[in-house]
């Protein structure tokens, strides 16, 4: 079935591409309580009472971190003394040491237009980058999906959004049918304006800058001392 941004998709309460909550109407089969929310976060949401982001209110539980609430039960946290959670990534492991940067971006914000409200900029998160092909979306618990390089609370972000891919010594970027496309531009001047062709790779030149979603920046540089 197709989801209302019109990629096909087979399952019938997210869609696989691009996250979109799907129509009921379309199929035919009856929707499994346990898919979670039907509709879409809005600003005027309550938040989830574990993790604040907002959730519709017809959502059984919080799409980003899990919470029942239904039977008000949370999501099952790690042990802190255990080891962090296995890495699922299949692709071989880089050989240098990278970091992608995770910037809020209130230049990009207010090009988009959003109708979420900004977090406050400020430091940007530093991810390290383990692999020679890495996922950058937005977790679903309830999906199974847990990108490499996680976007938070941006809703302008698709959980599948895109791909970063290396040889070695360069970076690639290819967009995997997105909601609101892939961007790269410049490390300096306006941001970018129109997105990179869907399916094609383009690469990340050095000091270039991905941009996704709402208010999200991606940086990627080499890992410093210390960092990994």
């Amino acid at each position: 079935m197709k989801c209302p941004a019109g990629h096909e998709s087979a399952a019938t309460d997210y869609c696989d591409i691009c996250g979109e909550a799907m129509d009921p109407a379309a199929s035919t089969e009856s929707p499994d309580a346990s898919a979670g929310a039907t509709g879409v976060p809005t600003e005027g949401d309550p938040p989830c009472p574990n993790c604040g982001i907002p959730n519709p209110p017809e959502a059984l539980f919080c799409e980003n971190c899990g919470y029942d609430h239904t039977t008000g039960a949370m999501p099952r946290r790690e042990d802190p003394a255990a080891s962090t959670a296995p890495d699922t990534n299949t692709s071989p492991a880089l050989a240098k040491a990278w970091v992608a940067e995770v910037w809020i971006d209130p230049q990009w914000y207010a090009a988009q237009e959003s109708p979420d409200p900004l977090p406050s900029p400020g430091l940007p998160a530093v991810v390290v980058l383990k692999h020679t092909s890495l996922l950058i979306g937005r977790t679903s618990v309830s999906r199974g999906i847990t990108p490499d390089i996680d976007c938070g609370n941006d809703n302008g972000v698709s959980r599948r959004h895109a791909q970063l891919t290396t040889d070695g010594t360069r970076w690639f970027v290819e967009d995997l049918q997105s909601s609101n496309g892939t961007f790269v531009g410049d490390a300096t001047g306006t941001p970018p304006t129109s997105p990179i062709a869907i399916g094609r790779k383009v690469e990340v030149a050095e000091d270039a800058r991905i941009y996704v979603g709402s208010w999200t920046r991606i940086v990627l540089r080499e890992a410093l001392d210390g960092e990994v």
